[in-house]
């Protein structure tokens, strides 16, 4: 924890200054434009990646970046994802899935997770994306890495929120895949899922 107080001090000290009338702005004003829901992995950061300063981005982080398709009851994802389309108003929704991810290393290579029973549960929100993998396919979790991406694409427009603002041309939504050792990122095509250079 140590490290983590050094870096609060950083901030207060040598960064939050510099930036003392943008927090002051935003200390009243919450408008990001772009939803971007990426995976938890901790060398994917949205902020960092995208260059966007405090309050550009509203930042959903799960597991695989995983979007459950809508269904009634009590759901973080599913609250975050509409607070963002129906009261914040953002433009953007990207879904960024990356290289080397764990999640999909899971289900690509069959992983036991029987000893893991939450993840397991929580990783069959990619089931409709395995089936698009083709087979024999050499970069299997690449594949499935592109895949899961389109099938939470899709799982996104399930949401009420998100299907009003389509259809009415408010929200465009995007797919995202960050190459971790080379910085890349490429755009997946709506309706091509290998990628394009965003």
């Amino acid at each position: 924890m140590h490290h983590l107080a050094e870096g609060i001090h950083r901030f207060q000290e040598e960064v939050f200054p510099v930036k003392a009338d943008l927090f002051a702005r935003l200390g009243a004003v919450h408008r990001p434009r772009t939803l971007f829901i990426g995976c938890s992995d901790a060398r994917v950061v949205p902020e960092l990646i995208t260059q966007q300063e405090p309050g550009e981005l509203f930042v959903i982080r799960t597991a695989g970046n995983l979007v459950p398709a809508y269904a009634p009851g009590a759901d973080g994802v599913t609250a975050s994802v509409e607070y963002a389309v129906a009261v914040l108003g953002v433009s953007d929704i990207v879904v960024c899935g990356h290289s080397a991810c764990g999640a999909m290393t899971a289900i690509a290579e069959g992983h036991d997770l029987t000893g893991m029973p939450a993840i397991a549960d929580w990783l069959r929100h990619a089931d409709s994306a395995p089936g698009r993998t083709a087979p024999g396919d050499r970069d299997a979790v690449g594949a499935l890495v592109r895949d899961n991406v389109a099938a939470q694409l899709a799982n996104l427009a399930t949401h009420a929120s998100v299907a009003r603002a389509l259809a009415k041309g408010t929200v465009r939504m995007h797919g995202w895949i960050f190459d971790i050792p080379t910085g890349t990122v490429d755009e997946l095509d709506a309706g091509d899922p290998r990628p394009q250079v965003a």
